[in-house]
């Protein structure tokens, strides 16, 4: 079996189920890098909902492949939509990190009229992880960095599947 056809195998059910099995080890790796320490920031965890949402997409897209081509091939335009805007959301935290442009207020500590003493109790109580601070970079690109590749690579790759 050559390259191209472990990439792109000839069936569309190897397909959507190589989409599947990409999204379970990405949201194994970013459960790992939680469980070392690593805690996410309100868009990250938004930015894991493609993956959620992809896994069963794709396995009834591989089960839609058997007998539906047509809605195998929508479920593949699904699952190409999907990532592509996991991928543009991904691409925006990435400039909030790089402070390209401002995040959420909600974890880049924009400016609120909150009382002195409420804001006590309220870094007693809760911790906020911020949107804008990279926790991790790997090979020079933060986790959000590499969602930005991962998603457009995945968006690409069901986008073609769509099309076979």
């Amino acid at each position: 079996m050559t390259l191209a056809e472990t990439a792109l195998p000839p069936s569309q059910e190897t397909r959507a189920v190589l989409i599947a099995a990409a999204s379970i080890a990405i949201l194994a790796a970013v459960w790992i890098f939680q469980g070392m320490g690593y805690e996410p920031c309100e868009l990250c965890l938004t930015q894991r909902y493609a993956f959620y949402a992809a896994i069963p997409l794709a396995i009834l897209t591989a089960l839609a492949s058997r007998s539906a081509h047509g809605l195998a091939r929508a479920g593949f335009a699904l699952l190409a939509l999907v990532f592509a805007a996991n991928a543009a959301l991904a691409a925006y935290h990435a400039g909030v990190e790089y402070h390209w442009w401002a995040g959420p207020t909600a974890c880049t500590g924009g400016p609120g009229s909150l009382d002195v003493n409420d804001l006590v109790k309220a870094l007693d109580s809760v911790k906020v992880v911020r949107c804008d601070e990279v926790q991790l970079r790997i090979a020079g690109l933060s986790l959000a960095g590499w969602n930005v590749v991962a998603s457009a690579v995945l968006a690409a790759y069901a986008a073609l599947a769509a099309r076979l």
